[in-house]
């Protein structure tokens, strides 16, 4: 489903991301893991068309990604759901869902009912501000967004940070039924029992590198000693 090689991203003169490849099977909820400052959200970013790359190849199926700009990319068929959230806060729920109407490509107009299914709660506060919300409210809200487009894809950037636990439920859930259902997942991801439980591969990045991927059952005491134990 996604391939990437060899990619390569600078901040300036700072060399951020060497020839990082990746592969997310069709169908699977990849995992990509790393501690704080190895250049994950940069290379999300980077799969967006949101910063530049200096060099290297997207694939998303047989299209070339690298080069064309990010609504491109969302009308290719990837959803993605920012570290942040990033929802509009003076927009109501009902217009920032539409938002990511924008991007899919049969110009549909109406909000999935999938969306609400998957997140019942959002169909209770349609008229509310974004900016109203709690966070784990945002952070479905910018789920159900990024599934409006109806993605082939779905890229997520640590969904959990700072929502309560019982919230981390629920998205474990979706992420596990969307899976099921054969979307591809690509997510970001610190909390190992989550990524343990939704996911069914990994890549471990360090110093902008992919070091090691597989399945998560590889995903034993050592690896995560050596690359994920702070």
């Amino acid at each position: 489903m996604l391939e990437v090689s060899a990619l390569n991203q600078f901040y300036g003169e700072s060399h951020t991301l060497w020839d990082m490849d990746l592969r997310v099977p069709k169908g699977s909820c990849t995992c990509l893991m790393g501690r704080n400052g190895v250049g994950k959200t940069t290379f999300l970013k980077s799969l967006m068309g949101l910063i530049p790359v200096r060099s290297g190849k997207i694939k998303l199926g047989e299209k070339e990604l690298a080069g064309t700009r990010p609504e491109a990319r969302a009308r290719s068929g990837i959803g993605y759901v920012p570290q942040g959230r990033e929802i509009f806060g003076q927009l109501t729920v009902a217009e920032n869902l539409r938002t990511g109407l924008a991007a899919r490509a049969d110009g549909a107009k109406e909000v999935p009912a999938r969306v609400f299914e998957l997140f019942p709660v959002l169909k209770t506060m349609l008229h509310r501000r974004g900016g109203d919300l709690s966070g784990g409210q945002q952070q479905q809200l910018a789920m159900g967004r990024a599934l409006t487009l109806d993605p082939k894809l779905l890229i997520l950037d640590e969904p959990c940070e700072g929502i309560q636990p019982n919230i981390v439920s629920q998205i474990a859930e979706v992420l596990t039924e969307l899976r099921n259902s054969g979307l591809t997942i690509l997510l970001v991801e610190q909390k190992l029992p989550f990524a343990r439980r939704v996911g069914d591969r990994f890549c471990i990045m360090d110093r902008g590198r992919a070091v090691k991927a597989g399945e998560m059952a590889e995903l034993d005491d050592a690896v995560v000693s050596k690359y994920l134990t702070v």
